[in-house]
């Protein structure tokens, strides 16, 4: 019994010590990817930097490829845990109509400051900034994610809010999603005016829940 114990002991700490080494290489894979792109990275480099041999590495990990995919997968997982902490999901009716002023605010800055702090959604955006003049595959995956995805679950969420026709949901979307766009470039571009940003924010969103309210 004893020494069921020990062994089991033993291999809880193995498995903790794999994971805790596969997390290093996602974070410092990331932070190499976020300042020169995807493509530039060696899997010798992100090794180098975890302190460990390439080798070692493919023990973990099959390719740089898979390497992003879990980034991405974990990116994702992070994004899900934030949004069930802003009751986003319990929000089934029309945003600003259902909500009110007050609620789309805390909706729209909490995940504008989550956008800008978290490390892996950061890092992740600058990476594909980086690379979307480059690598199509990367270009296509940042269209999707920070424009035609914003803009088609936002549709849904605001539809029906003001008087206006089918056709200028999509224009309302923009209204909305725009300026947020705009000022998380700027923030990305220069972190000391966030708080610039934060108010700037606030201002546009009671100016477009005035301008929609039903």
């Amino acid at each position: 019994m004893i020494k069921l114990i020990v062994i089991s002991l033993e291999g809880g700490i193995l498995n903790k010590q794999v994971e805790s080494t596969k997390q290093r290489i996602l974070a410092e894979a990331l932070t190499l990817f976020s300042v020169k792109g995807f493509e530039p990275v060696t899997v010798a480099e992100i090794a180098n930097a975890v302190g460990i041999k390439a080798p070692s590495l493919y023990k973990h990990y099959k390719s740089k490829q898979e390497i992003f995919e879990a980034i991405f997968i974990e990116m994702e997982s992070r994004y899900e845990k934030q949004a069930i902490s802003m009751d986003m999901y319990e929000i089934d009716q029309p945003l600003v109509s259902n909500i009110g002023e007050q609620k789309l605010l805390e909706v729209g800055i909490g995940l504008f400051q989550y956008s800008l702090h978290d490390d892996y959604v950061c890092k992740f955006r600058k990476m594909l900034t980086v690379e979307r003049y480059s690598n199509k595959d990367l270009t296509a995956l940042y269209t999707k994610r920070y424009i035609d995805e914003p803009l088609s679950h936002l549709l849904p969420l605001l539809a029906g809010v003001g008087m206006f026709s089918p056709d200028n949901q999509q224009i309302m979307v923009l209204h909305f999603y725009a300026p947020i766009f705009l000022l998380q470039t700027l923030c990305d571009c220069h972190p000391e005016r966030e708080n610039e940003a934060i108010q700037m924010m606030k201002q546009h969103i009671r100016q477009f829940y005035q301008l929609y309210k039903q």
